[in-house]
Formats: C-alpha cells, sequence, structure tokens
C-alpha cells in the first residue's frame, strides 16, 4: 500500500473533480509533503498511475491560471472508490501499518460511518494486545529486561512501541465514542433531518 496513492485518491474523492495543483495544495496543507513524502513530483506520479490503473479517470483540461499548459482534471471511478476503501480500513485495523499509510488513514477517517471506524480501531487494539503478548509469552516470569544486555534492550523497544500504539488507539476510540469528528452517517443523518424539516414546513 502506498500512503501517496492513498492521500491522492481520498483528496480526489472529497473533491469531486480536481486538478493536480489542487491535490498537492490539499495534502501540503496536511503537511503530508514531510511525513508521506507527498512532494509535487511524487503526487503528479501518484495521480497518472491511479489514472493508468482505472482508478482515477482524467477529465477535459481545464485552462492553467497561470498561463501555462492547461491542467488535466481527475475523478475517482468505481473501482477507484473500492480501492481507496479498502486501504483505508486495513490501515486503520492493522497493527503495524508504516506510520505515513497509518496518518493517512486517519486523515481521512471521517469518510467513514461511526460505527465501522469504531469496529476497525477495536480490531487494532485487539491486535496490538496480541502482538505485546507475543513479545513477552516466552520470557520467565520477573524477567529483568535490563539484565539481558542489548537484546533485553530490543525487547523494550517493542514493548514500548506496542504500548505506545495501543495507549493512542484507545485514545482515538474515545475520542470517537464521544462524539468527535463528523463522520459519514453523522452527515447523512443531518442532511435526512434537515429534509424531514423542510417536509414538514411544506406540510
Amino acid at each position: 500500500m502506498s500512503a501517496v496513492r492513498l492521500l491522492v485518491l481520498g483528496a480526489v474523492r472529497r473533491r469531486g473533480r480536481a486538478h493536480g495543483y489542487q491535490v498537492r495544495t490539499d495534502l501540503e496543507s496536511w503537511g503530508a509533503h514531510e511525513w508521506a513524502r507527498a512532494t509535487s513530483g511524487s503526487v503528479y506520479h501518484a495521480l497518472k498511475s491511479a489514472a493508468k490503473d482505472g482508478l482515477l479517470t482524467a477529465q477535459d483540461t481545464a485552462p492553467s491560471t497561470a498561463g501555462g499548459p492547461p491542467r488535466i482534471e481527475y475523478e475517482i471511478t468505481a473501482e477507484g472508490e473500492r480501492a481507496f476503501l479498502e486501504m483505508l480500513r486495513t490501515a486503520l485495523s492493522s497493527r503495524d501499518p508504516r506510520l505515513d499509510q497509518l496518518a493517512a488513514a486517519v486523515g481521512f477517517i471521517d469518510d467513514l460511518p461511526r460505527a465501522e471506524a469504531l469496529a476497525l480501531l477495536r480490531d487494532r487494539a485487539r491486535e496490538l494486545a496480541q502482538w505485546r503478548a507475543s513479545i513477552t509469552t516466552h520470557l520467565p516470569p520477573g524477567t529483568d529486561l535490563e539484565e539481558w544486555g542489548p537484546v533485553g534492550a530490543v525487547l523494550g523497544l517493542w514493548l514500548d512501541t506496542a504500548d505506545s500504539r495501543a495507549r493512542w488507539t484507545r485514545g482515538l476510540i474515545k475520542r470517537l465514542e464521544g462524539g468527535a469528528f463528523t463522520m459519514a452517517d453523522d452527515e447523512r443523518a443531518a442532511t435526512d433531518s434537515s429534509d424531514s424539516s423542510d417536509s414538514a414546513e411544506q406540510s
């Protein structure tokens, strides 16, 4: 999975139709050029690659406001939608995706219904707990890792990593349970409520 591909598909999907400069500007506003290496070159390459793979369609070109060559606008395809959601779900539920992939997925977590996002994160928390247990399962009771030399330092690194990732995941779960973010189904509920109110006023 490529974090840049996930970011590019998600950015185009949110805009509905976008050219490369718009996608790059959106991602730079997230700082993704730093933590996901979503540089200008990688963004344009990801757009062209996704179009070649049928995940995006290249639409009519838009005139450049800067006087340069016309800009190609992209829209996500049905296959692109499936690929985007699959990458999003995999990154959120896996215990050990690359951090740039996890960060990209969390940035688009509100594209999912709240219950689904929570279920994916709970899967991740369970995997992290199992992973942590597997690290220590063969250690004798009362083991002092500091007495194990470099091997103990390695085990300590993985235990600290498991603990910090689990703590972060539990924190995000708690925030979502508390109503943080406007999730995909929250937007639909608000629209349905507005439509109902309009219908009642008209009647």
